[in-house]
């Protein structure tokens, strides 16, 4: 049994804001219980920084230019094994960064909050023992957040845990924790709304556009035409760091009294616990932070790959809406808002899937299942032993 402060490695990735936002979440949490030897490692950014800012401007443009190619190669590898040679080559980048860093930092636990598995084959040639888990940050599973070596998986929902047991994975390793936020959703901000939206009234219904970290969703100035006409909402824009999104906003509606306009944000809770829906891409955690929040959603345009699953599972769920231009997205918006009757019935398919104390949920069950020695525990992983075999459909 490990000592009751434990050394714990997040390894992480900077694509978008959404794993970095996840990993931030966790270290919070663990910091909070007095542990404070973390080491958050954005492992592709150290290994190789050139082809980490490659990555992350196609990554980034495929939601302008290629779109439907990401789509297509996120799908794709999905139907892999995780032994695949591609899936192999991709988790492969990395690895002399990756052994260096645990020869120097000998964790106790490593937490992966994007897929980017290394570390298994690593322990296997090594023989080393060291427990692994993932922290699933889409409501959509991708077979390469799947692997024989990972102890614990904590998952969005429900749905999510019975696809990867009908995969393969034995059901006592993975938890329905939900997605990790930061401690401001746990907060109650419904009636404290200083600074940056204090002076709203509430006499109109707030949206609130988010065009996503990078701000990269397209249609943003088309969605504030159709939404500022007649005079019925009020719209908070948050153009992420997309300056040039946001200048173009400025100048084109800057004197309309019912559009706010902000570049990036952290008080991300507060902007949403102001607002009635909102407008945004599908990443998993502004999906969460708007569950939590109690928020509508609408998805606009989603792109292939995992966004778009996203999306399609939480229209399924009766929590969101899907549009692909500005006028049946002001139509869906009006026809939500102004039925009070259901409203109230999109708000308690909400509560059904919210879990805005989600790292509070896994890092208790991680000090409860490796680091106290009066709980029962999960088994450290023996490097060698059997696993059972993962069927991946």
């Amino acid at each position: 049994m490990k000592p009751t402060t434990p050394k714990i490695m997040i390894l992480s990735a900077s694509f978008g804001d959404g794993h970095t936002l996840a990993s931030q979440a966790v270290e919070v949490c663990f910091r909070s219980k007095g542990i404070q030897d973390i080491i958050v490692l954005d492992l592709l950014a150290e290994a190789h920084p050139f082809l980490n800012d490659l990555t992350k401007f196609v990554y980034l443009n495929s939601f302008k230019a290629l779109p439907s190619l990401y789509g297509w190669i996120y799908n794709l590898s999905n139907e892999l094994r995780p032994e695949a040679s591609f899936l192999r080559a991709i988790n492969s980048v990395g690895t002399g960064k990756l052994k260096e860093a645990i020869l120097r930092h000998k964790p106790d636990l490593v937490i992966h909050t994007f897929p980017q598995l290394a570390l298994p084959d690593i322990l296997k040639k090594s023989g080393q023992r060291l427990p692994l888990v993932n922290i699933v940050t889409d409501f959509d599973l991708h077979t390469r957040w799947i692997h024989s070596g990972v102890d614990r998986y904590y998952v969005a929902t429900e749905d999510m845990k019975a696809e990867m047991v009908k995969k393969g994975v034995p059901e006592s390793r993975v938890l329905v924790s939900g997605i990790p936020l930061r401690p401001d959703f746990q907060q109650d901000l419904q009636n404290s709304r200083p600074g940056l939206t204090g002076s709203l009234d509430r006499e109109k219904k707030t949206v609130l556009l988010m065009a996503g970290a990078y701000g990269v969703m397209q249609g943003i100035r088309e969605i504030c035409e159709a939404l500022l006409e007649g005079g019925q909402y009020r719209i908070l824009a948050v153009c992420g760091r997309n300056e040039g999104l946001y200048n173009g906003l400025k100048s084109a509606f800057g004197d309309r009294p019912d559009l706010h306009l902000f570049g990036y944000v952290q008080e991300v809770a507060l902007l949403m616990h102001a607002s009635d829906c909102i407008i945004t891409k599908p990443g998993g955690i502004t999906l969460a932070e708007s569950l939590a929040s109690r928020l509508p959603m609408f998805l606009y345009r989603p792109v292939p790959g995992q966004e778009l699953n996203n999306a399609r599972y939480l229209k399924e769920k009766g929590v969101a809406s899907i549009a692909s231009d500005a006028k049946s997205l002001r139509k869906e918006i009006d026809d939500l808002l102004l039925d009070e009757q259901r409203l109230a019935g999109v708000r308690a398919e909400i509560e059904n899937l919210r879990k805005p104390d989600a790292a509070e949920v896994i890092v208790g069950d991680i000090l409860d299942q490796w680091f106290r020695p009066d709980t029962g525990t999960i088994p450290p992983v023996q490097i060698g032993s059997a696993r059972p075999r993962l069927v991946i459909h």
